[in-house]
């Protein structure tokens, strides 16, 4: 947690409109840090990873897009 926080605090200073509270970049932010983005403490695994959580696909953002499309 303290990791995301710090990393939305840097995007914070150089992206336009993350202030609002409607903003979807920290949703987005928060899917790509746990799903997607590959952790050195972790062994090179995402959070979804380490409990158990597995995104098929050679493009984790597309098969996350299309899961949610179908739901």
């Amino acid at each position: 947690m303290k990791r995301l926080n710090g990393e939305i605090r840097d995007r914070e200073k150089v992206v336009r409109g993350l202030k609002q509270s409607e903003s979807p970049l920290l949703s987005g932010y928060q899917i790509y840090h746990n799903y997607v983005r590959p952790h050195s403490s972790l062994n090179g695994k995402t959070p979804a990873e380490a409990c158990g959580i597995k995104i098929e696909g050679d493009n984790k953002w597309l098969t996350l897009i299309q899961n949610a499309s179908k739901s």
